[in-house]
This record gives structure tokens, sequence and C-alpha cells, in this order.
């Protein structure tokens, strides 16, 4: 049976007239499709939300690497410039961290104290991730500072306001002494993610050394790389045999591994479960396959009776599955992407009909106006969810499906070659 009549039968059986048995392929084939298209936008939002996380934190948290010094009250500037000169490497900023509160208009909260030189925030990957809501990016003058928009909320402090930044020092004696500082808020920032922003409260690091004491506090060098992800060890090798005795130097993957691990553990463990109701759909094709069979077994007698051997029969069928399978994988691809690329107006649109229907329900009831509803909680997620598409992820789900779908008609397919065509004429 020559290849081409063996297509073009597949391919008959699966956009024939439903009762020349093609309703059982397309069911199957839609079946597909519909399955993929949460495991598309699943890989889409995980992969947006783990590279949109992990590059808030890489720029604005702990940085590409780290230099340390093993005196935490030691100024580690002295190193800056042993880092600087190591090919790769793309900026360099000291900075020192410690705890305060800060206290507003009738409202005080702790805040996480971040001294930072100012050329830090004029940094392309600050720029990028950390947005003034209000004011401006910079640390101009001595006694300006930076808020989070979280932080700017609990203590009622708008742009311009003077607040008080409270820290502490310990004595010889182990007391512990109370510090005041006044800082006027030059700008209210947002990193997109409130859980890393939540408590940050940015001061010039010349301000840090005054009023963070030594023995409450911790000094590091950030250092920022051309690339943080493709050659990092062979850089960070580099600075830490030109960096002074005493210093050492830790990469962010150190820094991070246990909630990077996490957040790669999450996104397998969610594909692995839709990954699961693919399967389920594609073994629906030798169901599909299996009625097929049945109802054209007429056919089947037919073209052995002219000639055609087994093999030839089982694989019209195989190939039926393979064309049903490979044409709910590109469905099913295709509309997976449409919705994952469109994933932050639908959220919003959802958030916006729940908190409809909401207020609907509670005015009916008389009761106060609820507050907007969120699909996803801004202190977990990204407030807006980046759009990553692996188009090689993709193609290994759809040729993976396209495989199972074939792999599960295969028995259905060979009982079909095997049927014996004096019988089935007799009978029909």
């Amino acid at each position: 049976m020559r290849q081409g009549s063996v297509f073009f039968i597949a391919f008959r059986y699966l956009l024939g007239r439903g009762r020349e048995g093609g309703r059982y392929l397309r069911g199957a084939a839609i079946g597909i499709a519909v399955s993929m298209v949460p495991i598309v936008v699943t890989l889409v939002v995980a992969d947006g939300m783990i590279q949109g996380i992990t590059s808030r934190y890489l720029e604005l948290g702990t940085y590409h690497a780290q230099i340390s010094i093993r005196q935490s009250a030691a100024d580690p500037r002295p190193a800056k410039l042993a880092a600087l000169d190591v090919q790769g490497v793309r900026g360099v900023w000291a900075e020192r961290q410690g705890l305060g509160i800060v206290l507003g208009k009738g409202a005080s909260s702790g805040a996480a104290v971040r001294a930072v030189e100012p050329s830090f925030l004029e940094d392309k990957g600050v720029r990028e991730y950390l947005t003034p809501t209000l004011g401006t990016l910079s640390l101009k003058t001595p006694g300006d500072a930076l808020i989070g928009e979280e932080l700017a909320m609990k203590t009622g402090v708008s742009l311009g306001d003077t607040v008080r930044l409270m820290t502490a020092r310990s004595t010889q004696d182990g007391l512990i002494i109370p510090k005041t500082a006044l800082f006027t808020v030059r700008g209210i920032v947002s990193s997109g993610y409130r859980e890393l922003d939540a408590l940050w409260f940015f001061i010039s690091y010349d301000d840090g050394l005054r009023f963070l004491a030594p023995d409450s506090s911790r000094a590091f060098l950030g250092v920022k790389l051309t690339d943080p992800y493709k050659g990092m060890e062979e850089v960070t090798a580099t600075i830490e045999r030109g960096l002074p005795k005493g210093y050492f130097i830790a990469s962010w993957y150190d820094l991070q591994r246990s909630q990077y691990q996490s957040y790669q553990s999450t996104r397998q463990l969610l594909l692995f479960i839709m990954a699961i109701i693919v399967i389920v759909a594609a073994v629906n094709v030798s169901s599909a396959t299996s009625m097929l069979a049945v109802e054209r077994r007429r056919d089947i007698a037919i073209l052995k009776s002219f000639g055609a051997d087994p093999g030839g029969s089982t694989r019209v069928f195989l190939l039926g599955a393979l064309l049903t399978g490979l044409t709910g994988s590109i469905l099913g691809l295709t509309a997976g992407v449409v919705v994952a690329v469109n994933i932050n107006g639908l959220i919003h649109f959802l958030e916006s009909a729940l908190t409809l229907v909401a207020n609907l329900g509670i005015l009916l009831g008389g009761n106060a106006v609820p507050a907007p509803a969120k699909l996803l909680d801004p202190a977990y997620y990204l407030q807006v969810i980046p759009i990553t598409i692996d188009w090689g992820a993709l193609a290994v789900i759809g040729l993976g499906t396209t495989l199972c779908s074939v792999l599960t008609a295969w028995a259905p397919a060979r009982r079909a070659g095997k049927m014996m065509p004096l019988e089935i004429l007799r009978k029909y």
C-alpha cells in the first residue's frame, strides 16, 4: 500500500464527515487542544514569575555578587577598585544594611535601612526595576531618603515629609542606646514585588556611616556583572584572587540558592500536574482510534480485498492518530500562547468583574463596599507578570503530546490491521 494512499485515507478520516468516523478523531484533537492551554499558560506564567522575581532580587537586593569583609564593622570600599578592574564587571557599590524604626505621621513601622551610594540608583538595572511612584529616584543631598511604597502607607508618609529614623547602638556595658535622625522623603519607590521592597528605607552611604552603628549593621560591596547567568563562576573567581586579605565573595546563586531552587521545584510540580492532564487527553486518541476502526471496518475489508497488507491498514490508523495529535498540539499551543500573552489583561478583567459582583452583593445587603478583588496577592506575586515564552519547551510539549497520541493508538491500529476481510464482508 503506497504511502500517498495511506496519507490520503488518514487525512480523510480526520477531516471527513462525522458519519465517516471523523468526529472521533476531531473530538480527540479538540480534547488535546483544550488540555494543552493550561500547561502552556502555566509554563509562561511560571517562567515569567521566576525571571521577574529573580531579576528584581539580583538588580535591587542581593546584587549579582557580594564582597564582604570578615570584620563587619570595617568599611569595605578599599576592595572596590580590585573588583572594578576585572573584565565582565559592570559596577561595584558599597552598601550598609541595618534595621530601624521609621516614625511618620502618627504611625511607626520597622524598616530595613539601606545606605547606598547615590550612583547605585543610576544603574540601568535599578532604573529598570525600581520605579518612583512619587518624586525622584535619587539621593542628592545629605538627609535625603527614599521610602518603599508599602512602608509609606503604613507610616502615613508623603512626598516631601520629614520623618524620623530611630536606630540603636550597643555600649561596651551591653546597654542599648537609641539614636534618632531626621530625613526628608524625596521619593516613594516600588519594585513591583511587595515582598522584596515592603520595608525598604534608602539613605546615602555617608548618612549610613553616621547613623547606622557598626555593631548592628552589615557592610559589603555589591557587584554587578555584564551577564549574571553566564560565566559567573569565572568572573567571581577572578575577583576573589585579587581581593585584599580578609575579604571574600559570594555569588547571587550562593546567597539565594534555597529560594531559587524552591521556585524551580514549584514550577516543575505545576508542569507535572498539567502534563498528566495532557497525557489523559492524548490517551483519548486510543479510544477514538478504536471507535474509528470499528466504524470503518468495511473500508478495511475492501482495502484488504484489493491487496492491502495488514501493515498498510495499521499505518492508516497510526497516521490518523499522528495527525490528530499534531492538530491538537498546534491548536492547543496557539491558543495557550494567545492566552498567556494576554494574561495580565485577563487577570485585570477577572479582578474587575469579581469586584463588581462583590460590590453589588454587599450594596444590596446594605454593608460597606469591600476592597478590590485580587487574584494574585501583590504581597507574594508580581504586580505585572513578565511574558517569557520558552519556544523550545513548547516544541517539546507539542512533540511529546503527538508522540503520546501515536503510542496510545498503536494497539487499536494493530488490531485494525489484523482484521479478517472475509468475516467482515460476510457480516456487512
